[in-house]
């Protein structure tokens, strides 16, 4: 599913055999045999099994498996890089397997950028004219090719390494020049496949930090290849789990870690944490008591000692978090002549508290908790208050279940 985000690539029955007469595969008497059983009876290897999934405007999808398990022969497919054997694949509603060749050339020239695991850099080349590589196929103006190329080095922390040469720089440097040269040609849709597989695992996690900075900026559609699990994890909005060519759960990644389709998947996330995937979100309560702002300390003082709680959160109008307020900063402030008629409730008897957004982890709460005698606020994006989450939901969330 892709969620609220409008549709732009939709893939249906998607199949890609490979051998003689892969057609016959497709037949009612050998579709429902295994990858091992068809190979046996038809010499056929299958690739794609009835893939359907839909991919959604500015998503982040992953599409992730084991060896063999079909993962780059979709991403290729998606471009007709492999040919279907049978299936449709829409890109932003328009079938591309009707496509003819030149048509099918102009929407990956126009629409797709490219970044594989191998960075596929020419060496003789600098590393603006790298960057610049697609733009030069295009045939647009060698002015425009450097100010678009440059401004995609600027973007991926290249500035200043343009006449640099690929030998020259590291691993992780020269996976930028290739992701600069997807991004020059400002793509709709970015295909990533292993890109950060061949870098060491110091690199290739500031890589993936980096990665998820510009996304947030750019907000590109991304199919990203990978078989790290923590990868996926980290990275990806949407996960699609492949298992022999066929689909075996699609889910966001809590949804994978927590809620795992069937036997093949528990084993593949088995090791995953739900502190790194779980959110906030997904565990949060209303909170049992809420203090206004316009009720007025006095009041205030009286709610909180007739409900026997010692503090709560306090909101305004708008329901916006203002902080807590308890009993004994209430009294304080109540037992100063000067205060004692006060109508609202602020500084200095409400004190700001740390909030977290809906999506955010729960491995980040770890250190709220410990430093915070009070459940996490979840908010909005405008400070409005959505929740809270408690320390015992923390921990009941992240224990292993039978």
């Amino acid at each position: 599913m892709a969620g609220d985000a409008p549709e732009i690539i939709r893939v249906e029955g998607l199949w890609k055999v490979f051998g003689r007469d892969p057609r016959r595969v497709l037949s009612d008497k050998n579709g429902s045999l295994s990858k091992e059983e068809l190979r046996r009876k038809t010499g056929c290897v299958v690739g794609l099994r009835d893939i359907s999934l839909t991919i959604g405007k500015g998503k982040f999808y992953i599409i992730m498996g084991l060896s063999g398990s079909g993962k780059s022969t979709l991403i290729r497919t998606l471009i007709r890089l492999v040919n279907p054997t049978s299936g449709k694949i829409y890109v932003k509603g328009q079938d591309i397997t009707k496509l003819t060749e030149n048509d099918l050339l102009d929407l990956r020239k126009n629409t797709f950028g490219m970044v594989f695991q191998h960075y596929g850099l020419l060496p003789h080349l600098t590393v603006l004219d790298n960057a610049a590589f697609g733009l030069k196929v295009r045939k647009l103006p060698k002015e425009q090719q450097n100010e678009m190329a440059m401004q995609a080095l600027e973007t991926v922390g290249l500035g200043g390494w343009e006449h640099y040469y690929p030998d020259n720089l590291s691993g992780g440097m020269q996976q930028r020049v290739g992701l600069a040269r997807a991004l020059a040609a400002e793509p709709e849709i970015l295909l990533m496949d292993e890109p950060f597989s061949g870098l060491d695992p110091l690199i290739r996690r500031q890589m993936q930090d980096e990665f998820l900075e510009l996304q947030e900026k750019l907000q590109k559609t991304i199919v990203f290849v990978t078989h790290d699990l923590s990868e996926a994890l980290k990275l990806g909005d949407q996960i699609a789990i492949l298992h022999d060519g066929a689909i075996a759960q699609i889910g966001t990644p809590e949804e994978i870690v927590t809620n795992p389709a069937d036997e093949y998947v528990r084993e593949f996330v088995q090791d995953a944490s739900p502190a790194k995937v779980v959110s906030a979100g997904s565990i949060m309560e209303s909170p049992e008591l809420l203090l206004y702002s316009w009720e007025g300390p006095r009041t205030a003082l009286t709610i909180l000692k007739k409900s026997n709680r010692l503090g709560t959160f306090v909101v305004d109008k708008e329901h916006k978090l203002l902080g807590v307020a308890n009993q004994e900063r209430l009294e304080k402030f109540l037992a100063s002549s000067d205060n004692s008629e006060s109508s609202k409730l602020g500084p200095p008897v409400v004190k700001e508290i740390p909030a977290v957004r809906e999506d955010c982890i729960l491995e980040d709460l770890f250190s709220m908790v410990h430093t915070n005698p009070y459940p996490v606020p979840v908010v909005s994006d405008t400070g409005r208050l959505l929740g809270v989450v408690k320390t015992d939901d923390i921990f009941e969330a992240i224990s292993p279940h039978e």
